[in-house]
């Protein structure tokens, strides 16, 4: 049975609250959630911030990738995960080619955000998205960067493949994360990248930087819900650790696993080597 702490949200998670646990060095933990149910227990258990991804299309609708997901289908999770928020930053993902010029970008940003009742938006792409960050900035409207593996170009790329391994590659990479910050973007987060980059991005961004496979030294730590609780079908990725029943502190209910991950997370026994390139 999980023994350790007991992480709690004393009070709602901002965008400021976000950026002094970075400055802090305090680690953010992040999951993805599409319920209410899901969202309780998260934010009962410390997670700072809840995505409502289009992962969805893969774990809830057994697709092979996220790029059938649409904006209807996101609105309509987002919706439920906010019914159930309990002091969580919400963050809600646009879906592939919702954002493909500034106008259908702001269209679908405000019913994520009006109908979804979400507090952030995240966009794939680097300095080519630079131009729709800043609209919707500009516009009250906050954002997350999404770099490194882009799961919406998983046709283009050939499969998930880690990125940034060559130097031109992760100095291409350093660039999108900075022209994003200056965009406007609030929050980043990274996919799948050598450790090492991954602290480079941290230490370059002035904003807090989420890591999903991108080493220990990110200002975050993300995955996907059904992933750490050890009931995703198929192939596990690299970063996975498994918090319920398997892998961790032995935590024998969702509550106690969602704990230990927020817990391993906080205290940086998450992610471990081996779950890192």
């Amino acid at each position: 049975m999980y023994t350790g702490p007991k992480p709690t949200l004393d009070k709602p998670i901002t965008i400021p609250r976000l950026q002094a646990l970075k400055e802090s060095g305090e680690k953010i933990a992040c999951l993805t959630a599409y319920d209410a149910s899901f969202s309780t227990v998260l934010g009962e258990n410390g997670v700072e911030i809840i995505l409502v991804g289009d992962s969805l299309g893969m774990v809830i609708q057994g697709k092979s990738s996220t790029v059938p997901v649409t904006t209807d289908e996101i609105v309509y999770h987002c919706k439920a995960t906010a019914a159930g928020l309990n002091n969580s930053f919400l963050l809600a993902d646009m879906p592939f080619l919702s954002y493909s010029d500034r106008e259908v970008a702001m269209r679908n940003a405000a019913r994520l955000m009006q109908e979804g009742d979400a507090h952030m938006v995240k966009l794939e792409g680097g300095v080519l998205q630079a131009d729709v960050v800043e609209f919707l900035s500009t516009r009250g409207v906050p954002v997350c960067g999404h770099i490194g593996l882009r799961p919406q170009q998983v046709h283009k790329l050939g499969g998930y493949r880690v990125q940034g391994k060559e130097e031109a590659d992760a100095l291409d990479m350093l660039e999108d994360a900075r022209v994003l910050e200056e965009a406007g973007a609030d929050l980043l987060l990274v996919e799948c990248v050598p450790s090492g980059l991954g602290k480079r991005l941290a230490e370059q961004s002035r904003v807090p930087v989420i890591g999903i496979g991108a080493g220990p030294d990110t200002d975050g730590q993300i995955l996907v819900l059904q992933d750490m609780l050890g009931i995703t079908a198929g192939h596990k990725a690299r970063f996975v650790q498994n918090f319920l029943n398997g892998e961790a502190d032995s935590a024998t209910t969702i509550p106690d696993a969602i704990a230990a991950y927020v817990n391993a997370v906080k205290t940086g026994a998450y992610p471990q080597p081996e779950h890192c390139f």
